[in-house]
């Protein structure tokens, strides 16, 4: 049988971390020891490569290693869990995303965790916005071709997705949406696969992130009409802002930051924070990243404050899309 410590001793041993890390900062310690960060999906995939990245040029700055813990799962919900239950010590974070720190309270009708309730905001990281990809050889040269079908041909047009819930879905989801048409979206078990049939010709289109579609389209297998940023992006030529003229005002991204558990001191939460914008000022690692299609933000929107809003705000802006679209996960 498991064993679960009562309440009341769980919230002393969270204080005693709480004054600990107080302490430690006020003499100057903090930190003392090696940070985790919390991955919830598993090694090698995007998320956790942005995110060791991140770490490596962070940890440079606290003078301290940040270990990624790998905590795959449920979609991410099971690593976000776990580390809202960690102690809030300075030592335990979250590497947040928009799907389990976002959309996930509009997809499971019971979350083990509350994504602005449950966190103390620490920083964002640069955004990566999506492109809207066809075929080669798909009818379909913009984006305005592709929706002028949709309108005619109610559910005709199939969207590859990575999976119910994934990014992917829910940004053709609202796309549908404020395109008002009805899409026929198609659920393939990652990324890859749905890829493959877009290439392929079995589906019409699919939304993919701009860093993991540039290989793509080296290869001139697939094209690119669209994207979810505010404005066109040197590497995508032809491809058009859906927000400038087809949709105005459209505009998404997959998001990140990092996150730790409710009650973690402020001090230590600014200390993570200007080690990461240290980082941020080496401006030939910026351009790399802007190079692979991550957008860079306003130096402003990678503040605690500015997350924490931004996080509010994506939780609401996907219960509408998942509500209206009828994504559920339980």
């Amino acid at each position: 049988m498991p064993f679960h410590l009562p309440r009341l001793p769980r919230l002393a041993l969270a204080l005693a971390a709480t004054t600990f890390a107080l302490a430690a900062h006020a003499q100057g310690g903090y930190p003392a020891k090696p940070l985790t960060w919390i991955v919830p999906f598993a090694a090698g995939g995007p998320t956790d490569a942005m995110a060791r990245d991140i770490a490596q040029r962070t940890s440079t700055q606290l003078g301290q290693q940040i270990i990624i813990e790998n905590v795959p799962g449920a979609g991410g919900t099971i690593g976000a869990a776990k580390a809202a239950r960690s102690a809030p010590d300075g030592y335990s974070f979250l590497v947040g995303h928009m799907g389990y720190m976002g959309a996930a309270p509009s997809l499971y009708k019971k979350l083990a965790y509350d994504p602005v309730k449950d966190f103390e905001a620490v920083f964002r990281f640069p955004d990566t916005p999506l492109v809207l990809l066809v075929g080669k050889n798909s009818p379909y040269k913009t984006a305005e071709e592709l929706v002028a079908f949709g309108k005619q041909n109610p559910g005709r047009l199939n969207f590859g997705n990575a999976g119910v819930g994934s990014t992917s879905h829910l940004v053709a989801a609202l796309f549908a949406s404020r395109a008002q048409m009805e899409i026929t979206q198609v659920a393939y078990k990652g990324a890859a696969p749905a890829m493959t049939d877009v290439i392929s010709g079995q589906v019409d289109a699919m939304f993919d992130q701009t860093n993991t579609a540039l290989p793509q389209l080296a290869g001139e297998r697939i094209r690119a009409i669209a994207l979810t940023s505010d404005k066109p992006m040197p590497q995508f030529p032809g491809a058009a802002a859906l927000g400038q003229k087809l949709l105005p005002g459209f505009e998404t991204a997959t998001w990140y930051g990092i996150y730790a558990p409710k009650g973690t001191p402020r001090d230590v939460v600014q200390k993570v924070y200007q080690a990461y914008t240290k980082a941020l000022a080496d401006k030939a690692w910026t351009d790399r990243m802007a190079a692979q299609g991550i957008r860079l933000l306003p130096a402003d929107q990678y503040a605690p404050e500015a997350l924490a809003r931004h996080t509010a705000a994506e939780v609401e802006r996907w219960r509408k899309v998942a509500a209206d679209a009828k994504i559920s996960l339980d």
